[in-house]
């Protein structure tokens, strides 16, 4: 008998769009929750489920199945008085909420648990706004790349001589899923010990600060502002950067002080771990440019592969991967890390599987189609197959 997923018995009932809210909503589905997504039938539904520019044979978009895999789709216009009574009936059956919309829009759609709380006491509201409900910005729409631009974070990414850069992925946006995730995990647990629930908020802008960690902690603290470094390399931890091979780039991180004489040993210049000029962090700090040049001199002696070989297990080391290489990797075949879904109409979709494993592997159910789920879900709440009918003829469904 298969052991049951950790989430099994919980459900969700997800108010959603584009990939923040669904990317936090995965984790639950991915662990066996049941991912309700409530869809508007008025505006075509999750507006990611025609986001190119890449598409499945069968017209459906590659980013919507990347972020939906595992849940179910409900139609109902929340604007409307009779999707509101749809929706109640759903919430009594849910442990949680989960918004994902500009600050001002629960409330206007009832999502809150000040509004909530009178038909299921034990609900828990989990939003994520763009900056916020409350405040000046509430009614504000907003996207990751302005949060990493207001946030800081164009003004440590890139070489020091360019122009302001912005991360390469959407981690704001996954960084908040990620927080939404969290804040439901949280009130769930919180909610199932104390037959009471809660409300809790997450932000693209709050969760753009928060990734600067430590950072911000110099600034407030010491008003030290962290600029970008040459190579992609720590502010204060030497070597940890990019080094030039004889075919390319590898990434060393000796980010502890034990492992500066084993790479000195690797590369077969002992000498320099006992060197005055490099023989602990703040005297490397001081001449990372000098040994920069050395390691570099050293390291174009051999190829990236070769040097992997020489460091595997002992020296903290990576190879400079496009994404090509970085997916056809035989250490993610050896990790299991990739998995295939069959869509109706398409046939085999590759995705990555969850990070997050259990003794179970993961469902493999592809992304739903719009309202997929609407009949059997609101014949589970006791609704006829007349009053479906005239839900939809009125165009609440």
């Amino acid at each position: 008998m298969a052991k049951p997923f950790p989430l099994d018995g919980v459900r969700i009932l997800a108010i959603e769009q584009y990939g923040a809210g669904p990317f936090g909503t995965l984790f639950f589905a991915d662990q066996g929750a049941e991912v309700i997504k409530i869809e508007d039938p008025r505006e075509g539904g999750d507006y990611s489920r025609t986001l190119g520019p890449h598409f499945l044979s069968n017209g459906e978009s590659q980013f919507w199945h990347t972020f939906n895999r595992n849940k179910t789709s409900v139609t109902l216009d929340l604007k409307t008085p009779g999707g509101q009574e749809i929706f109640h009936k759903l919430v009594k059956t849910a442990d949680g909420v989960a918004s994902n919309s500009r600050g001002d829009v629960a409330e206007k759609l009832g999502l809150t648990f000040k509004q909530l709380k009178y038909v299921n006491p034990k609900i828990v509201c989990a939003h994520l706004s763009a900056y916020g409900r409350e405040g000046s910005r509430a009614n504000w729409p907003g996207f990751d790349f302005l949060m990493q631009a207001e946030a800081g974070h164009f003004s440590v990414t890139g070489e020091p001589d360019g122009p302001p850069q912005r991360c390469g992925l959407s981690v704001v946006d996954l960084a908040a899923g990620l927080g939404l995730a969290f804040a439901l995990a949280a009130g769930i647990i919180s909610s199932r010990a104390t037959g009471s629930g809660c409300e809790l908020d997450t932000s693209l802008f709050h969760m753009a600060h928060t990734l600067n960690v430590y950072t911000a902690t110099w600034y407030l603290n010491s008003k030290y502002i962290q600029g970008r470094t040459s190579r992609s390399a720590h502010p204060s931890l030497v070597p940890c950067q990019l080094f030039r091979t004889s075919d390319g780039w590898v990434y060393l991180m000796c980010n502890k002080q034990r492992f500066w004489p084993i790479l000195c040993d690797a590369i077969g210049r002992r000498e320099l771990a006992d060197d005055l000029r490099f023989n602990d962090f703040s005297v490397r700090l001081e001449n990372r440019k000098l040994l920069e040049a050395i390691l570099d001199e050293v390291l174009a002696g051999r190829t990236t592969k070769e040097w992997l070989t020489v460091f595997a297990g002992k020296v903290p080391s990576a190879p400079v991967h496009d994404l090509k290489a970085a997916l056809e990797s035989s250490f993610v075949q050896e990790q299991k890390m990739l998995q295939e879904i069959d869509v109706p109409g398409h046939g085999s979709l590759n995705l990555l599987d969850t990070p997050v494993r259990s003794e179970n592997n993961t469902p493999l159910n592809p992304a739903p189609k719009l309202g997929e789920h609407t009949e059997n879900v609101l014949s589970e709440l006791g609704y006829s197959e007349k009053e479906i009918k005239d839900f939809r003829q009125a165009k609440i469904i």
